[in-house]
């Protein structure tokens, strides 16, 4: 049978309407309305026995509003022809003339904003490299899956999809480039705020810390992320007043914890920048005996990528503060690209997994093995591990399973105002016995 690189539009005998495009019919009083909230498929693959199979397997799990091309150009013109309501791409990598990977760059550049999932056999070390190239794109990735898809694996994507407000910029997004000059006024007025992520145990599920997160209260843009500033900080020399800010704000919501009987630690992170002043060390642990407290209480967390090239000053400063029995984690761990060598060379105390090594885990036959292999390390060289990024009961579960120490994330708690931790405790003891006896 002769490959066909038109898209099949109106529907073949494989194929349903998307049903979401201006000419659809209205539907029909006795339609179930969850149809009516079904994402419009478009699959694209260039072998016709391939299209025929995927849809018929969607239509017999209920979504009826499926569009295939046989080529990326049938798709292209389709898609920008706006001859259907196209939410959802499901998408084969390896194409003649256009493969997915240029189809999916210029899906992108054309202003579909939709989602795709990636459908192809070239393993799962080429399709998580693929995920890696579209994270910049407008596209959302729900996720890839290897040739041939299973149901259950298909639905669990397609279940990820949800219908959004079209075009509509976050507010994060919408703040500009924040200036030298908003962020000397921020340090005059004290414009920040910190929030706090509970960090619990992950064998009984006690709480055993918190990071405090800086958050920029902006009197115009509101709460504002350090990503973006931290680095005009570090460039304009405004940093070391803002850790100052920072330490003793976390030391005293720490104090005020121990006071009322919440005897956990503080996990502060702190800028490659600061580790630079001779006199950092020192600093810290004046101000860890004025609030009462223990070196002990708080960690100090340095980006992995930021320890990459450590010079003779920030390193002395390291040692300083161990010296002293203050933690030293290694944040972000994975990211950077001399991992080990930092493991050698500097005496941390804690090894902290990025969230793009626990998210998902489970279901990644790449990124598994690095989680397994991060925390037996880890391990081994008498560290304690914690987890970030735990968003899930399958993150948690397998975090248990291979002997992960302290887990931090949107499945334990979000970063709230330290007047809030006691109420989130309240609702987490409730839930610690489910989810310790597993």
């Amino acid at each position: 049978m002769a490959k066909r690189d038109t898209p099949i539009w109106p529907p073949s005998e494989d194929t349903l309407p998307l049903g979401l495009g201006p000419a659809e019919p209205a539907a029909s009083p006795t339609e179930d309305s969850a149809t009516q909230r079904q994402p419009g498929l478009l699959l694209v693959d260039d072998d016709p026995f391939m299209l025929g199979m995927q849809s018929r397997m969607l239509r017999s799990m209920g979504y009826s509003k499926i569009g295939t091309a046989a080529s990326a150009d049938a798709a292209l013109a389709l898609v920008l022809a706006g001859r259907a309501a196209v939410d959802v791409v499901v998408c084969d990598l390896n194409m003649p003339d256009v493969d997915g990977i240029e189809f999916l760059r210029r899906l992108g550049d054309s202003g579909f904003a939709g989602n795709v999932i990636l459908l192809s056999g070239e393993g799962p070390r080429i399709i998580h490299a693929v995920q890696k190239l579209l994270a910049g794109r407008p596209l959302r990735i729900l996720g890839a899956l290897e040739k041939p898809a299973g149901r259950a694996a298909l639905r669990a994507l397609l279940d990820r999809w949800h219908p959004v407000a079209p075009a509509q910029a976050t507010d994060e997004a919408r703040v500009p480039a924040c200036t030298a000059d908003e962020l000397h006024a921020a340090q005059l007025g004290e414009q920040w705020v910190l929030h706090y992520q509970p960090k619990v145990d992950l064998q009984t599920g006690a709480l055993t810390g918190t990071e405090a997160l800086l958050r920029w209260n902006h009197p115009v843009h509101g709460l504002v992320y350090p990503d973006r500033f931290i680095g005009l900080a570090e460039d304009c020399g405004a940093i070391d007043a803002l850790t100052d800010w920072v330490l003793g704000a976390a030391l005293a919501q720490l104090s005020r914890w121990h006071q009322q009987g919440l005897l956990i630690h503080m996990a502060v992170n702190v800028s490659m920048e600061n580790l630079r002043s001779p006199g950092f060390a020192r600093k810290v642990g004046a101000l860890v005996r004025h609030s009462c407290l223990s070196p002990q209480d708080l960690t100090l967390e340095v980006t992995e990528s930021r320890v990459m090239a450590l010079a003779p000053e920030p390193l002395e400063t390291l040692v300083r503060l161990r010296m002293q029995r203050f933690g030293l984690s290694i944040d972000d761990f994975g990211t950077g690209h001399s991992s080990l060598a930092q493991l050698r060379d500097v005496p941390f105390t804690e090894l902290k997994v990025d969230r793009g090594f626990v998210h998902g885990a489970r279901q990644s036959p790449l990124i598994r093995p690095m989680l397994e292999g991060s925390i037996g390390m880890a391990q081994r060289l008498g560290l304690q591990t914690v987890a970030e990024g735990v968003e899930t009961e399958d993150d948690w579960a397998l975090l248990r399973e291979l002997g992960c120490d302290i887990a931090q994330g949107y499945f334990i708690g979000r970063p709230m105002p330290g007047d809030q931790l006691h109420a989130w405790l309240a609702d987490w003891q409730a839930r610690r016995p489910r989810e310790v006896a597993g």
